[in-house]
C-alpha cells in the first residue's frame, strides 16, 4: 500500500535526523489513523526483533512468569481463545502476544491494506491495546534481561527504540500512566527531555 510506503520512509528519513520528537508527531495533512497503523507494524517489528535477539536466555526455566520486576507481573487473554488471565512463562507469554497481534495487522477490517479503506471505529482502541501490550514486552527485557543486553552491546540500541516508543506512545496518549509503572524511572527523563 503506497500510503504506508510513503509514510513509513517520512519515519526512516526522520529518525535519521536524530530528533525523535519529529519523528513521533503526525506529518501536515496525514491521517492519523493510517499514521497509527504504520508506527503499530514498525514497533511491532522492533520489539519481535529486540526481544528475538534474547530468545535463547528467556527460557521458561529462567524467567517462569511474565514479569517486569518482582511488583509487576503480566498474565494471558485475548479474549478469544483464552478468556481469563492465564499465567504463562514470559517466553510462552511473547509468543502469545506476538501471534495475537499478528492477527490484528493481518485482519483487513482492522488494519485495512487497500488505499483508501475506512479504519474499524475502535481501532485506536485495538492500537492501545497492542502499545499496551508491548511495552510488557519492554518492561520484561530491562527488568531480566538488562545484563544481556549490555553483554550483547545492544544497549544504545534498545535505549533509542524504547525512547521513540514512549514518545510517540505519549504523543497520542496510547498507553495509561499506571502501565507503565514497572519502567517510570526510565520514562520520567525521557519526558523531561523533550
Amino acid at each position: 500500500r503506497t500510503q504506508g510506503m510513503k509514510l513509513k520512509r517520512h519515519i526512516d528519513a526522520t529518525l535519521g535526523s536524530g530528533n525523535l520528537r519529529e519523528v513521533v508527531r503526525l506529518p501536515v495533512g496525514e491521517d492519523l489513523n493510517e499514521w497509527l497503523a504504520v508506527n503499530t507494524v514498525d514497533f511491532f517489528n522492533q520489539v519481535s526483533l529486540l526481544y528475538g535477539t534474547l530468545m535463547e536466555f528467556c527460557t521458561p526455566a529462567t524467567c517462569p512468569t511474565m514479569s517486569a520486576g518482582p511488583k509487576y507481573e503480566y498474565r494471558w487473554a485475548d479474549g478469544v481463545k483464552i478468556k481469563r488471565p492465564i499465567e504463562v512463562s514470559a517466553p510462552k507469554y511473547v509468543e502469545y502476544l506476538m501471534d495475537w497481534i499478528e492477527a490484528q495487522l493481518d485482519e483487513e477490517s482492522i488494519f485495512p491494506q487497500k488505499l483508501g479503506a475506512p479504519f474499524p471505529p475502535n481501532f485506536r482502541d485495538v492500537a492501545k491495546t497492542i502499545f499496551k501490550r508491548l511495552f510488557r514486552v519492554y518492561a520484561h527485557i530491562y527488568h531480566s534481561h538488562f545484563q544481556m543486553i549490555l553483554k550483547l552491546q545492544e544497549e544504545a540500541h534498545l535505549n533509542t527504540c524504547f525512547k521513540h516508543f514512549v514518545l510517540f506512545t505519549s504523543e497520542f496518549q496510547l498507553i495509561d500512566r499506571a502501565e507503565l509503572a514497572p519502567l517510570s524511572e526510565l520514562i520520567e527523563p525521557i519526558w523531561r527531555g523533550h
